[in-house]
């Protein structure tokens, strides 16, 4: 690194409303740093609890926010043309990128760093929740708010640190892993990689890493790309503990049962039944991530009882089937979901609660890039649910490829076509929902943009409808 600071000096975030970025801004307040940042999103929950804390936020990107920093540090979402990235450069202030700053925070700890295309921010919390319950006080920094410290961060004076990675550009490989996590691979950040051979390359060499560490890895071998992984590590040396429903896996999940309040099963580890696992959060996925966190702790030598303990207090993050309230018979979640394979699990696990009722969707998509390599895919997804709202495709500064577009998906939704709409209107996407609801249905909002923002309005709607 080229940079070398105090805690008495001042560190700018250019978007420090990421989820990312939020997370470390806040550890860095923590540690005693002099932390603000810039985001012109005035509504972020993330930017309000900073605000709480303490931070300076500036709602607008200007030169003049930077003032008398020391660093810099910048999300991937902020473009070489940003006012406040051009004048810490005349300054000659020193940037970097976030995950730069990530790996400078967590270097001196025993690193738990949990990476794949899927399930990221629930194995996250799981591994922190458990390690937390074992008086470890573990540092947590999480592409998530994890609903039992009610935030993304915790500081943790323990000697281990659990971090989400970001896979989506290569920044994983800036970390150091004694243990890596990779839940799933599959063709996806193809604006980057380009190529699934790259994407794959990068995983091995993530493993890889743990060896500098005599660590290990943990990998998903259910996942069809996890398995081809699982050789590939091994030949390099990597020691690996797979997991899955899959009989070839070192810990196994058998006798599972699915359902309310949410799956349990038994769990086989090197041939011996270690017990059953309960879980308080909805369906198979989170059978599997509850399973990648089992053989965190086991791989670490905790207690398999305490690890069960630990497991069984687990409530969920935010957006990952939030069960946002009830209104005229109606049960209203919202998911972060927003690749098809994240879909189809999130409606699986709907399916498995919903109880006689249908299932009424609204989706929106994140990038153009991305709905342009999965339309497909994304209709057959969402053709899980019983009756579909699509949005236009969440992609604010970029520019529109032709065919990757709501209307476009909503086509390939293989429903009747009086159950899927495209909806380009914010304002009536709500409304559409209850219109198509029934009690004992489930309403469910998916999607990495900011369909969140809905839940209240449907449940509103709702309570009026229920009153009339």
């Amino acid at each position: 690194m080229t940079f070398k600071i105090t805690t008495n000096d001042q560190v700018h975030f250019i978007g420090i409303g990421g989820i990312g970025m939020s997370g470390i801004a806040e550890i860095m307040h923590n540690i005693g740093f002099k932390v603000q940042g810039s985001d012109p999103s005035r509504n972020n929950k993330n930017i309000k609890r900073l605000q709480k804390l303490g931070l300076k936020v500036f709602f607008n990107h200007a030169k003049k926010n930077v003032g008398n920093s020391k660093l810099v540090v910048f999300s991937s979402a902020i473009g070489k043309d940003n006012p406040e990235l051009k004048e810490a450069k005349i300054k000659k202030i020193p940037v970097i990128q976030r995950v730069e700053m990530l790996s400078e925070i967590v270097k001196l700890k025993k690193n738990i760093v949990i990476s794949g295309a899927h399930g990221k921010t629930t194995i996250t919390s799981l591994i922190s929740t458990i390690l937390s319950k074992a008086k470890l006080d573990p540092m947590i920094i999480n592409g998530g708010i994890l609903n039992s410290i009610n935030s993304n961060a915790l500081f943790g004076k323990g000697d281990w640190a659990v971090v989400e990675a970001d896979e989506s550009d290569g920044s994983f490989l800036f970390l150091s892993p004694k243990v890596a996590v990779v839940t799933n691979v599959e063709p996806d950040h193809l604006d980057h990689w380009k190529t699934f051979d790259k994407i794959e390359a990068a995983f091995v060499e993530f493993c890889e890493l743990t060896k500098e560490r005599n660590g290990f890895a943990v990998i998903c071998a259910d996942d069809e790309g996890g398995k081809n992984l699982i050789s590939k590590a091994k030949e390099k040396g990597v020691k690996v503990i797979s997991y899955g429903t899959n009989s070839d896996s070192d810990l196994k999940i058998t006798n599972l049962k699915l359902g309310l309040p949410g799956p349990s099963f038994d769990v086989d580890y090197e041939g011996k039944n270690l017990g059953r696992i309960e879980l308080k959060v909805l369906g198979l996925h989170n059978a599997l991530n509850a399973a990648a966190a089992l053989c965190v702790g086991l791989g670490l030598g905790k207690d398999f009882n305490n690890l069960k303990t630990g497991i069984s207090k687990f409530t969920g993050t935010r957006r990952r089937f939030e069960f946002r309230g009830s209104a005229d018979g109606i049960r209203v979640y919202d998911d972060y979901a927003h690749h098809p394979t994240e879909i189809a699990a999130t409606l699986k696990a709907a399916r498995d609660v919903v109880e006689g009722g249908k299932i009424v969707v609204a989706f929106q998509a994140h990038h153009y890039y991305r709905t342009a390599l999965f339309n497909k895919e994304f209709g057959e997804a969402l053709g899980l649910a019983d009756q579909v709202v699509v949005l236009e495709v969440f992609a604010p500064g970029e520019e529109a490829i032709p065919g990757a577009s709501g209307k476009t998906m909503a086509s390939l939704v293989p429903l009747p076509q009086d159950q899927v709409v495209f909806e380009p209107s914010w304002s009536k996407v709500a409304q559409q929902l209850v219109n198509r609801a029934k009690p004992n249905d489930i309403i469910m909002t998916l999607g990495a943009g900011d369909i969140g923002l809905l839940a209240p309005e449907v449940l509103t709607l709702l309570e009026a409808r229920q009153k009339s």
